[in-house]
């Protein structure tokens, strides 16, 4: 019996998404970013190359309290990769940004993601690509919905 769209799709999701957790953790753990857990590489990301930016930003950002980002900037504080400075013109206000190590991390987990994209569209059509954009925007805008 030919199972229908519906539980191939279902389980293609499962697939991918506990895939690409393990493919992440091993990739961090693997080389030179092997103190970093995959949260704290998305924190990373979040925070940005350039910009300082305060920690209500990137905690709204990332979809947590502030008290919960205070603690992870804390590790990474303490592991190198991010710089805590207070705001020149409100005292208050806590700037965050990338060390030198931040923006290595950066980089490196920009290039995996990069790899990651290159290999998925590899062999496809301009139609097939323009195919899957469509639907994983849509799944996108499904999953943002439900948060």
């Amino acid at each position: 019996m030919n199972k229908s769209i519906r539980a191939v799709v279902n389980e293609l999701f499962v697939d991918i998404f506990n895939d690409l957790l393990i493919i992440e953790q091993t990739a961090l753990q693997s080389g030179k970013l092997s103190d970093l857990s995959v949260t704290e590489i998305h924190t990373i990301e979040n925070i940005g190359m350039y910009v300082p930016r305060t920690m209500s930003e990137v905690a709204a950002d990332l979809g947590i309290t502030v008290g919960t980002l205070t603690t992870a900037i804390h590790n990474l504080v303490k592991k190198g990769y991010v710089e805590r400075k207070r705001d020149d013109k409100d005292r208050r206000v806590v700037k965050i940004t990338l060390t030198k190590k931040g923006k290595l991390a950066y980089r490196v987990h920009e290039k995996f993601h990069s790899d990651m994209v290159k290999e998925a569209i590899e062999g496809l059509t301009q139609e097939e690509e323009e195919l899957l954009a469509c639907a994983l925007g849509k799944l996108n805008k499904f999953f943002k919905s439900k948060i």
